[in-house]
């Protein structure tokens, strides 16, 4: 097995293989060779290995948002009123508890991290607005409602 700091370098193939991956997870291994000009069998010993190796981490259904209620998405800005590892642990830890929290991301710039929060209405909004401020250590915050989704590209580029 490869280890994660020194990795093989991806050939032509391997590159194929994961961009129509990322496209379809739910491809059969005889379609996938097909595509990527192999025969079934080695097709198959590369998803393994690629698997292994740790290039695809899972397969993903992609659900409706608005069919489970959940179309509603506001962007967040959050700023903390100091910058320390304390202050860092206890906003983390409360994060990970608010499942509306869909993603979190650190940032460098003009505030600390970035949310984005799925819900059904603004009234879900306005209660997980609540949890967000009431945690320690929270200083300011800026919400943007997304209006309309003009792009959403969950695949990674590959220069194949």
């Amino acid at each position: 097995m490869t280890s994660p700091n020194r990795l093989r370098m991806l050939d032509r193939i391997d590159l194929a293989i994961l961009d129509v991956l990322q496209k379809n997870g739910r491809i059969s291994n005889v379609n996938l060779a097909k595509q990527v000009n192999l025969s079934p069998s080695p097709c198959l010993d590369r998803v393994k290995r690629l698997e292994q190796e740790g290039y695809i981490e899972g397969y993903f259904a992609k659900l409706s948002e608005a069919k489970l209620n959940q179309s509603l998405v506001a962007h967040v800005q959050v700023s903390l009123v100091t910058s320390n590892t304390a202050v860092f642990k206890v906003f983390r830890e409360h994060i990970l508890r608010i499942k509306q929290v869909v993603e979190c991301d650190m940032v460098a710039g003009g505030y600390d991290y970035l949310l984005k929060i799925r819900v059904s209405d603004m009234d879900e909004y306005r209660q997980v607005l609540g949890d967000l401020v009431d945690i320690p250590g929270v200083g300011t915050h800026h919400t943007y409602m997304v209006i309309e989704k003009i792009k959403q590209d969950t695949g990674l580029r590959l220069d194949t």
